[in-house]
């Protein structure tokens, strides 16, 4: 208690930002990255210093202020926004920036609290060369700056207890800060037609139905993406959008798509009821709109339809015959479907007790249907998702159970794109077979090249291998297809991954500081953090991470260490155990 009482609590506007781009950039041009990074942690220090504030804590690309008051926040935000838009050096990156107002703790310097891990969740929120504030914040500054907020709805926050309502900021005409500055820069439209299908309306009053309409968009972005001559906008991007009034406008330009697809979902006893129209994003015209109703057995046959007749709005020419590949069905028995849909809601809460749900439900639907491929491999990945994540309780069960699921996913649906790709990564994840995983992701892209967790897992898959420039090119071809995906971390993690067993520590080591933050508790990013900071010569943040990791498994130890990686080559491992004894994992 009286250790309690000597720490500094303190009420405290906290500004926390981090750098878009930058990995990306490093890939392509290390100086001119570099330079532009140098140039942003300048104009962010002495934007700070001019709004007295102070500089808590920084970590690779990002860094934490302080400040008295949240108008001197806000008023840093916009200055610095704006600074940063106009430097020629630094065109090519963006920052994100989050702020809160709440009680903070100071601990040798460093700030600790609620209002600290808020808005470093909130800066994950925003757009690049966006403001996300709290609703302590706007009301803080409400009449005091000449500003308008976008209501981005209540915002679930990771390890943040409760909904926390947010705000998208932007500086009015007229405002006392110099200029304004654009909330978020429109992406490129692709060469091919580009659409992104956004969460359809549940109109049933029944929320446990949710996870029924998010399946049906699920299929329709699935089946969509088998169009090699389409670009598709991932699920997980897409379904940021969840629960929120959105202008179609504004969502083209921060996906960089051309087409908007918005719908509904009416299931009402045995009948359903599917609405959807299609918008061109850059004009607002509807292009397209229709209904369709039957009875909830033909359920497949209504998603048909509605694929089909988007297909046919935004690429007339396109073949019949690429229109019947739609129709594929993957699964013949309802039942099975309503528990692979539900297996697929809980996997994606990344949580064990969704994990333990998910497996739950999956092996239900495989039950019912022992033919249905794709509840095999997301199965199959269930287990992956445990070993990542440090949730195995019997290593050789798992793996073994993995494999099998996998096998079976690989000859059950031969020109099934989820399956097979779902099932190589659970291999190559799970160290089973890294070579034959990896041909399995390969040719589910040859089928499907517009599935972004295929290009993602395949990025890992290179990354095991060895093969460090090939896996950051196609982990960077899965964030353009899903630029807003909630599991960014694990992309961030892959290509910290890759920079590290190409011998690039500083790129590795900010990439996985990245992974880190969003998912602290995931230990495979903190293995990177800890190896890459110590032969980066950083021992200082190698001490930190090694502390975080001994805190998440106790009994982790140089010995035991290869138990958590599928890593082909010996060098890699050797490099990578190198590191973390120089951080200080004990043997």
């Amino acid at each position: 208690m009286e250790q309690d009482q000597n720490l500094g609590h303190r009420l405290a506007a906290i500004m926390a930002t981090d750098v878009v781009g930058y990995s990306s950039l490093m890939q392509s041009d290390e100086a001119k990255a570099l330079s532009a990074l140098a140039t942003i942690r300048q104009v962010t220090t002495d934007q700070i210093k001019h709004h007295r504030g102070r500089i808590a804590n920084t970590a690779g690309d990002s860094v934490l202020a302080e400040f008295g008051s949240a108008v001197e926040a806000v008023r840093c935000a916009i200055d610095l926004q704006e600074t940063l838009s106009n430097e020629s050096e630094v065109r090519d990156l963006q920052i994100r920036i989050g702020i809160h107002l709440g009680d903070v703790v100071e601990k040798g310097g460093d700030l600790f609290g609620t209002a600290v891990n808020v808005a470093a969740r909130l800066e994950g929120t925003a757009q690049p060369g966006g403001i996300v504030v709290s609703a302590a914040v706007r009301d803080a500054i409400a009449g005091k700056l000449a500003a308008s907020f976008a209501d981005l709805g209540p915002q679930t926050l990771k390890n943040i207890e409760g909904p926390l309502r947010a705000y998208a900021l932007s500086p009015q005409a007229g405002a006392t800060s110099p200029g304004a500055y654009r909330l978020g820069e429109a992406l490129p439209l692709p060469s091919k037609p580009s659409i992104a299908v956004l969460p359809f309306d549940n109109m049933s009053g029944d929320r446990d139905q949710e996870y029924f309409a998010d399946g049906i968009v699920e299929e329709i972005i699935t089946a969509l993406s088998r169009f090699q001559q389409l670009f598709v906008i991932a699920r997980n991007s897409s379904f940021t959008y969840k629960g929120r009034a959105v202008d179609v406008k504004q969502v083209g330009r921060e996906l960089g798509v051309r087409y908007v697809l918005e719908g509904s979902f009416r299931k009402a006893g045995s009948k359903v009821r599917i609405t959807g129209q299609l918008i061109d994003a850059s004009t607002g015209a509807h292009l397209w709109a229709d209904r369709f109703d039957g009875p909830l057995a033909d359920i497949f046959d209504l998603q048909d339809q509605v694929t089909a007749s988007v297909v046919g709005a935004i690429a007339p020419k396109l073949e019949q015959a690429e229109i019947e590949r739609t129709k594929r069905k993957p699964t013949e028995n309802l039942d099975a479907y309503d528990y692979y849909l539900r297996g697929l809601a809980a996997f994606h809460q990344w949580t064990k007790e969704g994990n333990d749900e998910a497996l739950s439900n999956l092996y239900c639907a495989i039950e019912l249907d022992p033919n249905f491929a794709s509840a095999c491999g997301m199965a199959a990945r269930c287990y992956a998702q445990r070993k990542g994540s440090g949730w195995i309780t019997d290593s050789a069960h798992d793996v073994a159970a993995a494999a099998k699921l996998a096998r079976r996913a690989v000859a059950l649906g031969k020109d099934d794109a989820v399956a097979l790709c779902t099932a190589g990564f659970a291999l190559v994840h799970l160290g089973e077979d890294i070579e034959y995983g990896d041909a399995l992701i390969s040719q589910a892209l040859v089928l499907n090249p517009n599935l972004a967790s295929a290009w993602l897992f395949s990025g890992w898959a290179k990354a095991s291998l060895g093969e460090p420039e090939v896996a950051i090119e196609h982990v960077t071809r899965a964030m353009r297809l899903s630029p807003n995906d909630p599991l960014r971390f694990s992309m961030f993690c892959a290509l910290g991954l890759a920079h590290f067993i190409a011998g690039r520590y500083t790129q590795a080591l900010a990439v996985a500081e990245a992974a880190a933050r969003d998912r602290p508790e995931y230990v495979h990013p903190i293995c990177i953090v800890a190896a890459s900071a110590a032969l980066a010569g950083r021992p200082e943040v190698a001490e930190k991470a090694i502390v975080a990791l001994r805190q998440l498994d106790t009994t982790l130890r140089i010995s035991n260490f290869r138990r958590l990686q599928s890593i082909k080559r010996p060098e890699d491992l050797e490099k990578w155990e190198e590191g973390l004894r120089l951080a200080g994992l004990p043997e």
